[in-house]
């Protein structure tokens, strides 16, 4: 039945992320696209008559941020919820790697975008914290090599995490550990190896998450 959330313990030998101190094993992440108006623009894309969503399995999840080999791997920042009891319990900075040519000639044709987007190792989140209250200002950015290239308000959302997590829950089950990444506002670009990735999620203008990686 849609909608409902599922309570399942996986063995954390498979891909996991941190929440309160606890490896987490997501079962999938269920990614939105096109959230913000500036980046439709940029990307030359129309604003979608409904939400877009699109998956990425545990499989993709990593530590490590990758430049890419035969194609560059583009970066696309992004506000990340923990679901647990079918609810958003943790939120985390999440890093959306894509093979932005691939995924081109996929869209020009009409078909879908896993092979750019769900590859191993296309996930890379911090740790996740609390989700604050609802009447909080939660905002984050992206720094390369200590300069802001990404930076958003979660009010700037074209669909907001309460839509969000409603619109997924009519027609897919959420599990406990399941993570819902948001969208990606403007400045995305290639990701180019030995860069220095800084990610921070703010809430009411008080740093809550901090994450640096250096790109392989």
């Amino acid at each position: 039945m849609f909608g409902k959330w599922i309570q399942r313990h996986y063995d954390c030998s498979v891909n996991s992320i941190e929440f309160q101190g606890q490896a987490h094993c997501p079962s999938k992440i269920v990614c939105v696209g096109r959230n913000y108006v500036d980046h439709i623009a940029e990307l030359g894309n129309e604003v979608p008559d409904s939400m877009v969503i699109f998956m990425k399995p545990n499989s993709a999840i990593n530590s490590a941020l990758f430049a890419g080999n035969t194609e560059s791997h583009h970066y696309e920042a992004e506000l990340c919820f923990l679901v647990e009891k079918g609810a958003f319990a943790g939120i985390g900075f999440g890093i959306d790697l894509t093979r932005r040519k691939l995924q081109s000639r996929l869209k020009e044709k009409g078909l879908p975008w896993e092979r750019s987007k769900a590859f191993d190792g296309s996930a890379v989140f911090s740790e996740f914290v609390p989700v604050p209250p609802t009447e909080s200002r939660v905002s984050f950015s992206l720094e390369i090599n200590q300069r802001i290239v990404q930076q958003a308000d979660a009010s700037l959302m074209i669909h907001s995490p309460a839509t969000i997590l409603e619109e997924i829950g009519s027609f897919m089950s959420l599990e406990d550990g399941d993570i819902v990444m948001t969208g990606t506002p403007k400045g995305v670009g290639v990701i180019q190896s030995g860069d220095q990735f800084t990610g921070r999620v703010h809430v009411d203008e008080r740093e809550v998450i901090v994450e640096n990686w250096v790109a392989q």
